[in-house]
Formats: structure tokens, sequence, C-alpha cells
């Protein structure tokens, strides 16, 4: 199902239209007042509340969410949200400063606040064949690539076979701190097919099916076994946070890794990810 620019300002034409269906999303259209039990609330003129229409209790929508105590209008953070939706690359935030009319600094905190909606919302470890691999991103390129490049940061990520992939940013590769990593993302059940990395040399001794693909010795697949689904998924990171982004602070690319993450679990859903991601705003 799509959801089109023209569908998005149909649905939200001005301010009242996106408060609104924030408290429909909140509370409901028979929300019981939690004062006197009657249903019924109107909206408070000139405030972005409710008031029951019976005591005048109010409930305020916005409080807890993305878009509580901001000055910028409720429109704005919807269109950015609908604009982060809609690209397979990602936004940046100079394109929402361009897009909006706000300065840099509104840009990047209303982008970095809808990312965190894209933090998985999966707490199942993932099952069945599983592919394992690493990555290194950002830095200068100094000539060297892949492990060992200076100046990049290394992220350690796995994926299911036509399932779930989770990626997470890791100070080093050493073993002691991928496989705690490992075993906490995993069912011991599940086989895992990894290069032949030596910090990998472990997941048979911690109770995990292995195999291993020879990238040293130019083998890339050998019947079921090869990591080409999760290096798929690196190298759309990648051309993404190239093309997109150019450079990225280690500091805050846990968040950009999270949100391709994201995306990527959810290229199946029928609901357009703009509805996921206002769904997401209340809980």
């Amino acid at each position: 199902m799509k959801y089109t620019i023209n569908n998005f300002n149909e649905d939200f034409k001005d301010e009242d239209a996106c408060l609104d269906f924030v408290f429909n999303l909140r509370y409901g259209k028979n929300y019981e007042c939690p004062k006197c039990h009657k249903t019924g609330f109107y909206r408070v003129t000139d405030r972005k509340c409710y008031a029951c229409a019976w005591c005048s209790y109010q409930l305020h929508p916005l409080a807890g969410t993305i878009f509580h105590k901001s000055p910028t209008n409720l429109k704005d953070w919807f269109f950015a949200i609908f604009l982060m939706s809609k690209s397979k690359n990602g936004v940046s935030a100079k394109e929402l400063e361009r897009q909006l009319g706000v300065t840099y600094k509104c840009a990047w905190r209303m982008q970095r606040q809808i990312r965190m909606l894209m933090r998985s919302d999966n707490p199942d470890k993932l099952q069945g064949i599983i592919e394992l691999d690493d990555s290194y991103v950002g830095g200068r390129h100094s000539g060297r690539r892949g492990r060992g490049a200076s100046g990049k940061t290394p992220v350690l990520g796995m994926v299911e076979r036509q399932g779930q992939v989770k990626a997470d940013v890791v100070k080093n590769l050493k073993k002691k701190t991928v496989m705690p990593i490992i075993e906490s993302t995993i069912d011991k059940d599940s086989t895992v097919y990894t290069d032949e990395f030596l910090s990998y040399t472990s997941l048979n001794k911690a109770g995990f099916e292995h195999d291993v693909v020879q990238h040293g010795i130019k083998e890339y697949v050998r019947g079921e076994v090869h990591t080409n689904t999760i290096e798929g998924f690196w190298s759309q990171l990648k051309r993404s946070l190239h093309g997109t982004y150019h450079s990225i602070s280690p500091k805050h690319l846990q968040l950009y890794v999270d949100e391709f993450a994201w995306r990527y679990n959810h290229r199946k859903c029928q609901i357009p990810f703009f509805g996921l991601l206002l769904e997401k705003v209340v809980l």
C-alpha cells in the first residue's frame, strides 16, 4: 500500500488535524475520563490539550512523546516523519532544514528524535539459520579496507535468512567483546554461518552449530553456507551513509545503524513506514 504526499496533505491539513490524530491514537474516540468516568472531550482553544466535557479534566496527548515541549509546528514534525519514511537511503538534517525552513540545529534534533522511533521493537532472539559478520564504517580512506582499517568504527551484524537483522556498534571485534553480544542475540538452537575470523571460532564451544565460508581462499558460497545476506545489508547501509550523510560521528552511529536495520526488518510490512512510525509515537 502506497502513501503519497497527496494522502499526507489530505490527512494532515493543519495543526488541528495532527493533534486530533495523536489524541485519537493515544486515547481513542470514546476515552473514559479518569476523574468522572464519563466520555466526551473537546479541544481547548489555543492550547495543545483536551478537556472533559463534564468535569473539565484535561488531557495532554503530546506529553511523553517526541513532540513534547517542542516549539516546532506539529505539522512540520509529521512532514519530517513522512520524508524520513519515504526515503530508502535516509534524509539528511540539511535536507530537513531546506524542506521545513527551520534551523539546522532544529532539523538535526528532529531527525534524531524520529530515528529513536526506529529502534528495534523485537525483543526476541534470532533463530534458524543466522549469518554473522562484521563491518567497518566511517573514517578516512587510508588505502586499507575491512578489518584493521584505521579511523573506522566496527559494527557487528547478525541476520536471519528471510528474517530480521540486528546490528551493534562495538568498541572492537575481540572475542571477549563480540561473544556476549552474540549469545544474547542468537538462540542457541540456531545454525550460524560466518567467515573464518578468529573471534568466531568459539561459537561451537558456546553451543551453536557453526559452519565457515573461507573468504581468505576466495570461497564465498558452499551450498547453503555463505554470508551474502548480511553483506547485502552492509552494502545498503554504507551506500546510504556515504551518499546521504557523508560523515557520521561514532557517538551517533548506532542510531543510524538502527534506522537502516528497522527499514530492513519492515521491508515486507504491508503498512506504510509512515503509519508504523506514527504508531510508535505514543508507545
